[in-house]
């Protein structure tokens, strides 16, 4: 039998409800921070290798965890020179993370910029439709227990369907681009008084977008309503610092985006092994 659309008979009476079902995978740090020059290059060349030598150390242990990682950048440009990326479990690995690097003696030599808290958000408007018409087409009332029940099974079946995004690794590519953005709350253009329906289908055509540029950029989107000043982070990891350009523009041009999109500040940086962190110091040069 065919699955009842939005405009079937049974469904006509019944409204569905606005919010599509998420999941909710790691959870997300960014860190920027501008280096302390003028203290750190006060300091002997002695001091500053065993400094360098002993955050590398515990670096490079937080980037191979299997829990959950952290990766450097060298961040580009006057927004800051070290961008710090944690992936963790729970939010208070992630407190845990931010403390480690703090107590470093690095730590007294970074002075933070920004920051950015979110989680791994998997958006699912395809099946949220889909599940929200069917229980309407059985005559279920919203948030009954019987439509809970419901929405809880489809949850944990897309949970296990997609364990591998919600909790990712960071991933091995040399350049980053990250961005905050919202969707607008503004008169005609006001995202949220879209219907699920229509909502459903601007993302649909947003993501085909994406799906051009499969292989060249990962992509990992993280929610941030309630945690941060925005309401989702973008992280975008490629080889060819070009992809972030030409995707992000082509983005522009489709409806979602061009007139419910907002953005934040760009950040770009460029991947950082923890035993080169002395080239970004700068702690090879001259006495």
């Amino acid at each position: 039998m065919k699955n009842p659309g939005p405009d079937h008979p049974a469904i006509a009476a019944t409204e569905l409800p606005a919010a599509p079902v998420t999941l909710e995978g790691s959870s997300v740090l960014h860190q920027f921070f501008r280096i302390r020059r003028a203290p750190w290059n006060a300091l002997t060349a002695k001091r500053r290798d065993t400094i360098l030598d002993r955050a590398a150390a515990a670096i490079a242990a937080m980037e191979n965890r299997e829990d959950g990682q952290s990766a450097l950048f060298t961040q580009l440009g006057h927004k800051g020179d070290l961008i710090v990326i944690h992936f963790r479990r729970t939010l208070d690995d992630l407190a845990a993370a931010q403390l480690e690097l703090a107590r470093l003696a690095l730590g007294e030599y970074l002075e933070p910029a920004a920051s950015y808290l979110s989680v791994v958000e998997i958006g699912l408007y395809e099946a949220t439709v889909k599940l929200y018409t069917e229980l309407a087409a059985r005559g279920l009332e919203a948030h009954s227990p019987a439509w809970n029940e419901a929405v809880a099974a489809e949850l944990a079946n897309q949970k296990h369907k997609l364990g591998a995004r919600l909790w990712p690794r960071i991933p091995d590519r040399h350049y980053v681009c990250f961005y905050p953005m919202n969707k607008r709350r503004l008169g005609a253009d006001n995202w949220y008084a879209l219907p699920i329906g229509e909502r459903q289908r601007l993302m649909r055509d947003h993501g085909m977008i994406g799906r051009r540029y499969a292989g060249q950029v990962t992509q990992v989107i993280s929610g941030s309503v309630g945690f941060d000043d925005w309401e989702w982070g973008v992280d975008l990891f490629a080889d060819d610092p070009l992809v972030f350009k030409k995707l992000v523009y082509e983005m522009r041009f489709d409806e979602s985006s061009a007139r419910y999109a907002e953005f934040g500040q760009f950040y770009v940086g460029i991947r950082l092994a923890p035993a080169d962190l002395g080239r970004l110091f700068g702690a090879d040069q001259a006495e």
